[in-house]
């Protein structure tokens, strides 16, 4: 499942995190990666460890916490520390999968099932820059509004394409999801919301309860906790 997840951050939190990162330092995006990672990497990040990072990280994970789509959509079990990175001047990533574990700063282990990218540019202010998505049909490309947030499988190929123009900066990171399986996330999720929308029009009912009875039935099958 690839999913749209608009407004995590409002445009005023956008643009403070934006000023906060445009002020600061930036190192070479290939710190991070692998060596086959590094041959198709072109971008800078903010330092991993740093006391910036971890500020704002804290930041993304609090306003990931009240969005009401986050957590039916990642079930999260653990979610790694979030990055910052900025593409400009030709920068771009090619084609890759994730890594299958990420480290996390309390020296524990995330395994990256679910990819995440929040904007923090605005689409009009630099071209190029989509992140490119293919899985089972076909290929995507997202430029979203800043604030909003883009969420995939990480088993997914994807892609940054070259910015040409101005400066794409955004936040990311990975989430380990208490289900494994993306099929099984995205039935839980088409499940949860369908039970939400008629609850908004019919109430609870038998019929409702039932099948929330359901979901949560799958989910304590499926779950890793």
């Amino acid at each position: 499942m690839m999913l749209h997840v608009p407004q995590v951050l409002t445009r005023e939190e956008a643009r403070a995190l934006r000023r906060r990162l445009d002020d600061s330092d930036w190192v070479d995006g290939r710190a991070t990666v692998g060596p086959q990672g590094a041959q198709v990497k072109r971008n800078r990040q903010l330092a991993e460890h740093g006391a910036l990072g971890r500020e704002l990280g804290a930041i993304v994970l609090k306003a990931l916490e009240r969005h009401p789509l986050f957590f039916p959509a990642a079930l999260p079990l653990r979610i790694a520390p979030p990055l910052f990175n900025r593409y400009e001047d030709g920068g771009h990533y090619g084609s890759h999968i994730d890594g299958s574990v990420r480290r996390s700063f309390d020296g524990g282990h995330v395994r990256t099932d679910v990819s995440c990218t929040l904007a923090l540019s605005e689409p009009e202010d630099y071209d190029g820059g989509e992140l490119v998505v293919e899985d089972t049909y076909g290929t995507h490309e997202v430029k979203l509004p800043a604030g909003d947030l883009i969420l995939y499988p990480s088993t997914s190929l994807h892609q940054v394409l070259p910015v040409t123009r101005g400066a794409r900066v955004s936040s990311f990171f990975w989430v380990q999801s208490m289900i494994r399986h993306a099929w099984q996330r995205t039935m839980l999720f088409d499940l949860d919301q369908n039970i939400q929308k008629l609850r908004e029009r019919i109430g609870d009912g038998p019929e409702l309860v039932g099948l929330a009875g359901h979901y949560h039935n799958l989910l304590r099958e499926w779950a890793e906790t």
